[in-house]
C-alpha cells in the first residue's frame, strides 16, 4: 500500500507535562529536579481524582459524609476521597516534607523530612456542585521551606506569605480537564487526555484580557454587601455586562481567567472576613492571575501582600481583568477616604 499524504497520518500529538517541565526545569529557582517531581506528583493524583469524578454518578461516591470538615462545612465523600489521592501522592513521591489541606486541622507530616518543599492544598473545590455535575476543581500553591532540611517542617513554613510561593496552579474537572499553574514565568495550561493517560500542553501562554463582559458572584447576598461592591456590580449592570456565577470558584475563575471578567467573594454579615481560605485559594489564584497580566484585591491591598497568621485565614477576594479590578479598588478607596 502506498502512502500518498504522509502528512496526513502520524501527525505529532504534542508536548507532555513530563516533557515540558524538564524543558523549563532551568527556570525554576533552586532548579535541582525537586520541584518538577512535585508537579509531576500533584497531576498524578488529579488523573486519579478526574477518573473517580468522572464515574463518581456510577459509584457509591457522590453525596455526603454526614459531617463537616474544619471550615465548618459538609464533608463529601470526594472530599475525603480527594484528600486521601493527594496527601499519599505526594507522600509517595517524597519532595514534600508537610502538606497542609483544606480539609485537615493542623500540618501533615508526610515522613519526608529531607524534602525541600512544603504543599498547601485545596483537594476539591466546589464540592457542593458534585452532586449535580458541575465542574469542581483542586487548588495548590507550593512554597520552598524555611526550616532546616531534615527536620519536621512547622507553622512558619506555611505561614511564609503569598509572594514566597514557588509554584501554584489548579486542575478543572469539567467538560475537558485541566492543569493550569505558574513557577512565576508566565501561566501555561494542558489538557488531560484520556485515551492516553497523558496531560499535553494547550496554551502555553495563558493571559487574562485588561477588561471583560463577565462578573461573578453571589448576588443573593447582595444586602450585606459593602456599598462599594454594590455601586460597581450596578455599574456592571448599567454597562449590560452579563452575570456569571455556578458557585464553584474554580469555574468561575477559570472561565474569566479566558475571557476576561472579575470574580467577586466581598465581606459579608456571616463572613466579615470573607469566606474564602488565604492559603488553599487567595493565595494561589492570585499568584496565577498576576502572572497571566490580571489583579487580586481584597479591597484594601493586594491580596498577596495579606501577611498570614493562621492555616484557615479567611480573606476577601476581588480576582481577574486588571481593568475591572482597578474600578472597584477605586471604589473602595472613595468610601474608605473620611467625608
Amino acid at each position: 500500500m502506498s502512502i500518498t499524504n504522509e502528512n496526513a497520518i502520524a501527525q505529532p500529538v504534542g508536548t507532555t507535562l513530563e516533557r515540558y517541565i524538564m524543558r523549563k526545569q532551568a527556570e525554576f529557582a533552586f532548579a535541582t529536579g525537586e520541584l518538577s517531581q512535585l508537579l509531576r506528583d500533584i497531576a498524578l493524583a488529579g488523573k486519579i481524582v478526574n477518573r473517580e469524578v468522572n464515574r463518581a454518578g456510577l459509584t457509591s461516591i457522590i453525596g455526603g459524609m454526614g459531617q463537616q470538615n474544619v471550615q465548618g462545612e459538609a464533608q463529601q465523600k470526594l472530599d475525603v476521597e480527594a484528600n486521601i489521592r493527594f496527601i499519599r501522592a505526594l507522600t509517595n513521591g517524597g519532595e514534600a516534607c508537610a502538606v497542609l489541606s483544606e480539609e485537615e486541622d493542623d500540618i501533615i507530616h508526610t515522613g519526608n523530612c529531607q524534602g525541600k518543599y512544603v504543599v498547601a492544598i485545596d483537594p476539591l473545590d466546589g464540592s457542593s456542585n458534585i452532586d449535580v455535575n458541575i465542574s469542581i476543581g483542586t487548588i495548590f500553591s507550593i512554597y520552598r521551606r524555611v526550616t532546616p532540611v531534615g527536620q519536621e517542617a512547622t507553622r512558619k513554613d506555611f505561614l511564609q506569605g503569598g509572594r514566597k510561593q514557588v509554584a501554584a496552579g489548579y486542575i478543572l474537572y469539567g467538560s475537558s480537564t485541566m492543569l493550569v499553574y505558574t513557577t512565576g514565568h508566565g501561566v501555561v495550561g494542558f489538557t488531560y487526555e484520556n485515551s492516553l493517560g497523558e496531560f499535553f500542553l494547550s496554551h502555553p501562554n495563558i493571559t487574562i484580557p485588561a477588561g471583560g463582559t463577565t462578573f461573578s458572584c453571589n448576588e443573593g447576598n447582595w444586602f450585606d454587601y459593602a456599598q462599594y461592591v454594590r455601586d460597581f456590580l450596578t455599574q456592571c449592570k448599567q454597562q449590560r455586562m452579563s452575570g456569571r456565577y455556578v458557585g464553584s470558584l474554580v469555574a468561575d475563575y477559570h472561565r474569566n481567567l479566558f475571557t476576561g471578567g472579575i470574580y467577586l467573594y466581598p465581606p459579608t454579615a456571616k463572613n466579615p472576613q470573607g469566606k474564602l481560605r488565604l492559603l488553599y485559594e487567595g493565595y494561589p489564584l492570585a499568584f496565577v492571575i498576576e502572572q497571566a497580566g490580571g489583579r487580586a484585591e481584597t479591597g484594601a491591598g493586594a491580596v498577596l501582600d495579606i501577611e498570614p497568621t493562621e492555616f484557615h485565614q479567611r480573606a476577601p477576594l476581588y480576582v481577574g481583568s486588571a481593568n475591572l479590578v482597578q474600578d472597584l479598588v477605586a471604589l473602595a478607596a472613595v468610601e474608605a477616604t473620611p467625608a
